[in-house]
């Protein structure tokens, strides 16, 4: 059976376009399911910095408490055949709780590593399926920074089967909106 990692980034609840998509993509792609609601993800800090940066021999109790999010977190990565993620846009970018899951996830020596030649991903590939939703910012146009970041942070760590379902215009007309995302979730191999 397939294994999704369902990443759900948006603070409206219920009334979110992204969860609507993340529950349709699930249900179309079938598997079990672990969901990791983003929104109750911590900030990063200094201290979390030098956990991470600490030898793992040589880490403190306190320091292995710090990163035990971030080692949970990124062994939901490793175990998953796909990811799915909701990114809502929010002034032009990914979400504060995105963001933090990815600061979470992003470790040296744990999903990527500096070489001679630059970052190699340490993720072994695996299928992405993100959920894009705006109220008026065209994915991939001038003005879209969440997909181009979003393709960059996942490519940095390994994964570059990326497929966007978009639900764009949402406050031009959600349903109409939603009904194009729809459409292309239809579309998506199972």
């Amino acid at each position: 059976m397939t294994k999704i990692l369902r990443i759900d980034s948006s603070i409206k609840g219920p009334m979110s376009v992204t969860r609507k998509l993340t529950d349709k993509v699930v249900a179309h792609l079938g598997g079990d399911v672990t969901l990791r609601d983003a929104t109750t993800i911590p900030l990063i800090d200094g201290a979390w910095i030098g956990a991470a940066y600490t030898p793992k021999a040589d880490r403190s109790e306190a320091q292995k408490e710090t990163l035990a999010l971030s080692d949970a977190l990124i062994t939901e990565i490793k175990a998953a055949d796909v990811l799915v993620i909701g990114a809502p846009v929010y002034n032009f970018g990914v979400t504060g709780p995105l963001k933090a899951w990815i600061d979470q996830i992003c470790r040296v020596g744990e999903t990527f590593a500096y070489s001679e030649t630059g970052p190699k991903g340490l993720i072994t590939p695996k299928r992405v399926i993100i959920a894009y939703a705006s109220g008026g910012v065209p994915l991939g146009s001038a003005v879209d920074m969440a997909t181009t970041y979003l393709t960059q942070v996942l490519s940095f760590i390994g994964l570059t089967d990326v497929t966007f379902i978009a639900a764009e215009g949402v406050a031009q007309g959600e349903e109409e909106a939603i009904a194009r995302a729809d459409a292309q979730i239809a579309r998506l191999a199972a």
